[in-house]
């Protein structure tokens, strides 16, 4: 088995919530990096990488696994969870109904619009840059700017939740459709900046439709 080797990680200086600082690496890593599913994570290395005690480490793998981004097994450690068709399916089935929903529900306020321009603007930007995680950070913000516009807090937790595992689904499959986000999400912009629901509804559903379709298309593939 592999162990989860994470040379760029810097250590966590202590004044800070050591487990929200360690959930937030970890999380950060395993999104970006090209992790086998074998590779095996364990308290004691990542407690070592992270300079800091084991505690911290258990409770932020601990919130991995009830977020369905990692499996942990008794005295063997914790494993990225793999996903099969069916279950990724499922996953853009419900963030498709997610976020057409609160497409059609958002307070639309200038600062709205003014906000996903911004991220708009910095999602093609770090496209550019080739900064995956960057971008995945950004992409993530986009979509939850007009989640939290709906004043839903479940709405918004659900859809972070199924944003994270959708992204660990196609860390392999990044290039595959991260193109095609900034005019994406430029067509849902101005589709709301117009105030015209229907379209920007529309929008949203082609949007989460492709990524899906290329998604399954290439675990497809991987099957034959």
């Amino acid at each position: 088995m592999q162990e989860f080797m994470m040379k760029s990680m810097k250590k966590l200086k202590a004044p800070q919530n050591l487990t929200a600082l360690a959930y937030k690496s970890i999380k950060a890593h395993i999104l970006q990096e090209e992790l086998d599913e074998t590779t095996r994570l364990t308290e004691e290395l990542l407690s070592r990488q992270l300079g800091i005690s084991k505690s911290p480490v258990r409770e932020a793998l601990n919130s991995l696994h009830t977020e369905g981004l990692i499996r942990i097994e008794a005295r063997r450690g914790a494993y990225l969870r793999q996903f099969s068709q069916k279950e990724v399916k499922d996953l853009y089935g419900l963030r498709e109904m997610l976020e057409v929903h609160a497409v059609g529900i958002a307070e639309l306020t200038p600062k709205l619009i003014a906000d996903l321009r911004s991220s708009a603007q910095r999602t093609r930007k770090l496209l550019k840059a080739n900064d995956k995680l960057g971008h995945i950070e950004e992409d993530t913000r986009f979509h939850g700017l007009i989640a939290s516009a709906t004043g839903n807090a479940e709405l918004c937790r659900v859809l972070d939740n199924v944003q994270s595992q959708i992204w660990l689904c196609r860390r392999k499959t990044y290039n595959l459709s991260s193109s095609t986000a900034p005019d994406a999400h430029l067509a849902i912009l101005n589709a709301l900046e117009k105030g015209n629901r229907k379209e920007a509804q529309a929008a949203m559903r082609s949007h989460i439709s492709l990524v899906r379709q290329r998604l399954i298309a290439f675990m497809e593939e991987k099957t034959n």
